[in-house]
């Protein structure tokens, strides 16, 4: 099996629709695919609901979607913070929709998805304003709350390293949301500091499997699927 291995970052985001619900994995910077948010900047696709840990820092890619007035709802656990001026005067103004997601559930949410599973019930969010409209039920004495699979069109990874078939090896924190927002999209794109050759990443440190990837772009390097010098090496992801 072999996955698109795209020469610019801007040709692995081409597909993404007007509409389309992109999963955008990191933890703040770390593990954030800057490069495929500045692309999809580039790019042009609006409408966009992007689901997430936060919504944006500063001036960077994903705060300048939302002031792009292109994405029209964010799911995240984080939308709040000192620099997140962008998505504040957007909420406020009424031109963007929040569904605010505790970060266990919003990770749950979306392995259920790439899992195949119908939903699960946690205790998380009982009894609060998160909880209004859902199926409750007691389990074990515990009430719970129904939460419900969380699925994109696309998913825009960062790892460290990939291979001709897609498999994906991350360093350490940067991997957070990456491997289970890779299994719920119908479409990931992953950026790397490194495409190698099939077969020379070690089986056991495989993160993702390649039946997950869809396209590849490396961004660090100019390294190339064709010849890679065997000492090429990255920044951290």
């Amino acid at each position: 099996m072999s996955v698109q291995v795209a020469r610019s970052a801007r040709e692995a985001v081409g597909d993404v629709a007007d509409g389309a619900t992109v999963m955008i994995g990191g933890f703040g910077p770390a593990g954030q695919p800057v490069e495929l948010i500045e692309a999809l900047l580039e790019q042009g696709a609006g409408d966009l609901v992007v689901v997430s840990n936060n919504a944006g820092n500063g001036e960077d890619a994903l705060a300048r979607l939302i002031l792009g007035r292109r994405v029209r709802k964010i799911v995240c656990s984080f939308p709040r913070q000192v620099d997140s001026w962008h998505f504040d005067a957007a909420y406020r103004a009424g031109e963007i929709e929040l569904e605010l997601v505790p970060q266990g559930n919003l990770a749950e949410r979306i392995r259920a998805a790439g899992a195949g599973l119908g939903g699960f019930f946690t205790p998380t969010g009982f009894g609060t304003p998160l909880a209004e409209g859902k199926e409750t039920r007691v389990v074990d004495g515990v009430p719970m709350v129904l939460e419900s699979p969380l699925r994109a069109d696309v998913a825009l990874v960062k790892a460290f390293r990939a291979d001709g078939a897609g498999n994906l090896v991350y360093r350490r924190t940067a991997r957070n949301f990456g491997p289970v927002m890779a299994t719920a999209a119908r479409r990931t794109v992953a950026q790397v500091s490194e495409v190698v050759p099939t077969g020379s990443i070690d089986p056991e440190t495989v993160v993702t499997p390649g039946i997950y990837v869809d396209a590849v772009v490396a961004l660090d390097s100019v390294t190339t699927l064709a010849g890679i010098p065997s000492g090429a090496r990255g920044a951290d992801a």
